[in-house]
């Protein structure tokens, strides 16, 4: 009976697991389709690159931040349902991001992506808090490395569908095909996930006062109390900051730099930098759980190490003539830079009390989307129009050879975080 038990709990947990990532893979898809769709939506409603930088990040960013902290205190209440939670943010950014394809103008456009952040706010902070209730302090680098495959995998789906459609069908049909199925996976995830706080009357009797959610001033104060917390911080969101502005930026680029379409763009691109974002994200995974059981600083030392070796290998895929040998260069540093998913997140979860996981990972995010997806394609883009009158279609590649060289920010600060990862991680668990 017990191994009966076990075998139910293990396969339950496999089902969360499963159904989370397909659930991250839809956040991801609706949020990066509009990448490769900018360049045609920007010729259809003629746009600036300033415009294509508020469209795919700062719109986006600023109502998925300022909804993220208030959702994740709520997530972090026991009584909170967190699946259902997930489904009802779903069932949001995907009607929304169907909208999109209705839209005349660029503020119709703006203000259908702001519902997208609104919906995906509601995504990541549960189900890390979800993830972490039920896998083991030593596997939750794994773990939420695998959650955090969405991210590559709907990056990957976005860009080859999106720019598959665009070609055939045009933008706005390409929107709502990859829109409306999140609607149905909604109602899966609403029955299927359980709440595993619900699942143990043992726990609510032996603890009563778990019901009691820590208010967000106070969990805020103990995340923030953390030096490793703010290293790590001050990492991720430098780290985001690139990832977001490169890949928009770098679909443009081989665009307006090679002349490729965005079928061709998205079918080539995407499939190297979903790849090899798999590749990396696994790897960084494997990696922390693996030498950070021998030392914690390693779970960290990936990261700053792949951080400042994409650097150079960057440089040299944005000089390459040819878009086939831009995109042989960019494999590498795509893995590197891929590595700090699952690490950045599993630190996050350990450096807190139980009580304010979910507040942790919204921190973490505030700043990653608000710095990262908010601002990195919005400055990229200004920089972009700035450098136009002398250096033309090419000001995109100058954009991206200095994007490339701000790699050594985030690897400097992780590394300095894996100082603090001996001291601080899992002293609350």
């Amino acid at each position: 009976m017990a191994t009966s038990v076990v075998a139910q709990e293990r396969s339950s947990v496999r089902l969360t697991l499963w159904l989370l990532l397909i659930v991250y893979i839809f956040n991801f898809l609706d949020r990066q389709i509009v990448n490769i769709l900018a360049e045609p939506i920007a010729r259809d409603l003629r746009l600036s690159d300033t415009q294509i930088g508020l469209m795919t990040g700062l719109a986006f960013a600023l109502f998925y931040t300022a909804l993220g902290l208030p959702i994740a205190r709520y997530a972090d209440r026991s009584t909170t349902h967190r699946p259902r939670l997930i489904a009802v943010a779903l069932a949001t950014w995907s009607a929304m991001t169907a909208l999109c394809g209705l839209a005349q103008n660029f503020w119709q456009l703006l203000l259908a992506r702001v519902g997208v952040g609104v919906g995906e706010a509601g995504c990541t902070p549960p189900a890390h808090s979800l993830i972490s209730d039920i896998v083991p302090p030593e596997k939750r680098s794994s773990a939420l490395a695998f959650y955090s495959l969405g991210i590559p995998i709907g990056s990957l789906l976005g860009l080859v569908i999106g720019g598959v459609l665009a070609d055939l069908v045009g933008w706005r049909l390409a929107f709502m095909v990859v829109g409306l199925p999140g609607v149905l996976l909604a109602g899966f995830v609403w029955f299927l996930l359980r709440e595993p706080r619900r699942q143990s009357a043992l726990v609510q009797t032996q603890q009563p006062s778990a019901d009691a959610s820590l208010p967000l001033g106070v969990a805020l104060r103990k995340v923030m109390g953390s030096r490793a917390f703010v290293l790590l911080l001050v990492a991720g969101s430098a780290a985001a900051f690139l990832a977001y502005g490169k890949i928009t930026w770098t679909t443009i680029f081989f665009q307006r730099t090679h002349g490729l379409t965005p079928g061709q763009v998205g079918l080539w691109f995407g499939l190297l930098n979903g790849a090899a974002g798999v590749l990396g994200t696994w790897l960084g995974g494997w990696l922390a759980d693996r030498y950070g059981a021998r030392n914690r600083r390693h779970v960290l030392t990936a990261p700053a190490i792949g951080m400042a070796v994409a650097v150079p290998l960057a440089i040299f895929a944005y000089q390459a003539a040819t878009w086939q040998a831009a995109l042989a260069w960019l494999l590498i540093p795509t893995i590197c830079n891929s590595l700090y998913y699952g690490p950045t997140y599993s630190a996050a979860q350990g450096l807190v009390p139980l009580k304010a996981r979910a507040i942790a990972a919204a921190a973490l995010l505030f700043f990653q989307n608000l710095i990262g997806l908010g601002l990195g394609p919005l400055f990229f883009g200004v920089l972009s129009d700035l450098l136009q009158p002398r250096f033309a279609e090419d000001s995109v590649r100058y954009v991206l050879y200095g994007a490339a060289l701000l790699g050594f920010v985030p690897a400097f600060f992780f590394w300095r975080a894996s100082l603090r990862m001996d001291a601080e991680l899992d002293r609350h668990t």
